[in-house]
């Protein structure tokens, strides 16, 4: 169990206070994921969902590179 988890609704990271996914918890993604890399990008991508539903605010673009952008 990881301290870097998302705390809802704006999404900031328990551990640090990071944006989240911070980088720790995409380094522990990485790993988790490791041989699984389509499960980990639908994984970011239904992460990605509930935050613009959360944070209609935010510029799509802004969540697109923040939970996807840094899949390779």
């Amino acid at each position: 169990m990881t301290a870097h988890g998302p705390v809802v609704p704006i999404r900031t990271c328990a551990g640090c206070g990071a944006p989240w996914p911070c980088r720790t918890r995409r380094q522990e993604l990485r790993a988790e994921y490791d041989q699984a890399p389509m499960s980990l990008a639908l994984y970011l991508g239904a992460c990605l969902v509930a935050a613009s539903q959360d944070m209609g605010w935010a510029p799509a673009g802004l969540l697109h590179r923040r939970f996807l952008g840094w899949l390779p």
